[in-house]
């Protein structure tokens, strides 16, 4: 039985969360159909060759972004983050004047509170942390879909190539990363009331951080995982072996999941309701080496694994009362 949306006594404001979160979720198809629509129309054909020769060589997503404050402060993303809700818990102040690589923790479906909370103003994220610049970093391809790249651009996302890391920690201005860090592989074992972790055989940013003298911050979202329904795809069954066969060839994992309708609260392609606390830990300084041995990588790295358990054992009981597993860490 499918539980419909009772039109007539949803609030205004629960309809515009809805609607931002929409947008938010078709965004990507919106910007290439707007693209692909203005190709009808031979008067928009020059600024289109225009814009496509630029698109090709702009590197502002490799060299530190392009953040517009004004754009990360629109009242669409406080919709966006108040749909969930979603909501960021600072445990010590950081100093702006350092810089920091932050590591996301759990990837989820969509990380959708890595969006909300670091690539726009929805939770104030400015105001919790004075005077701290940040990067959200994400796959290079997302910079290859006219338009959408733009927007993101403003939003302060950046690629999370290796050259983009270096980039930005070498600005001027000190400004600090923020990595999802399981990627495509967490992403096949994002499912409701559980949190497994890849990580350990991630050490890229702990190396980047280490060579640029920046400390280490880990952050972990409870609720992440909670936004989708997934169906079960345990190692070694086949749907896992289709996925990370896909995930091989394409650095993109294809989960099978479901939230909610625009329409219904059953079925649909929109996240659930359900709430995302998103907890920023204590940061871990580094000894800055441009050619750190695996002794010291593997070192910093059981230590920042340390402080993502403090974390979840803090919060566990008070974000995550109905889990399933305790937090596992591959």
């Amino acid at each position: 039985m499918v539980n419909w949306v009772p039109f007539h006594r949803i609030p205004l404001e629960r309809r515009l969360q809805t609607t931002a979160i929409l947008t938010w979720s078709l965004l990507p198809l919106l910007c290439l159909s707007a693209f692909l629509a203005l190709l009808f129309f031979p008067i928009f054909w020059p600024v289109l060759v225009i814009y496509l020769g630029w698109m090709f060589f702009d590197q502002a997503h490799r060299t530190g972004g392009r953040p517009i404050q004004w754009f990360r402060e629109l009242k669409f993303f406080k919709y966006m983050a108040n749909y969930f809700p979603v909501t960021i818990i600072k445990e010590v102040d950081l100093d702006p004047k350092q810089r920091y690589v932050f590591g996301y923790h759990p990837h989820g479906i969509i990380s959708h509170g890595a969006a909300i909370n670091f690539g726009t103003e929805g939770t104030g994220f400015s105001k919790i942390f004075k005077g701290l610049k940040l990067r959200l970093l994400t796959l290079d391809q997302n910079f290859r879909t006219p338009f959408y790249r733009d927007i993101i651009l403003s939003m302060g996302i950046a690629s999370v190539s290796l050259q983009s890391c270096e980039s930005i920690l070498k600005l001027k201005d000190p400004t600090s990363i923020v990595i999802v860090v399981g990627g495509a592989a967490e992403a096949l074992d994002a499912h409701v009331g559980k949190a497994e972790l890849t990580l350990r055989r991630r050490k890229g940013f702990i190396k980047v951080a280490i060579r640029n003298g920046a400390s280490l911050v880990p952050i972990f979202s409870f609720g992440e995982n909670d936004l989708y329904n997934t169906v079960e795809n345990p190692k070694g069954s086949r749907l896992r072996h289709i996925q990370e066969t896909f995930q091989k060839y394409t650095n993109v994992s294809p989960p099978v999941f479901y939230g909610r309708g625009v329409f219904n609260y059953d079925y649909g392609m929109l996240p659930l309701r359900k709430k995302v606390a998103t907890v920023v830990g204590h940061p871990i300084a580094t000894v800055q080496n441009l050619n750190p041995t695996e002794a010291y990588i593997d070192e910093v790295q059981e230590k920042y694994i340390a402080e993502l358990q403090r974390i979840y054992d803090k919060y566990k009981d008070l974000y995550a009362p109905d889990r399933k597993t305790e937090l596992i860490v591959h």
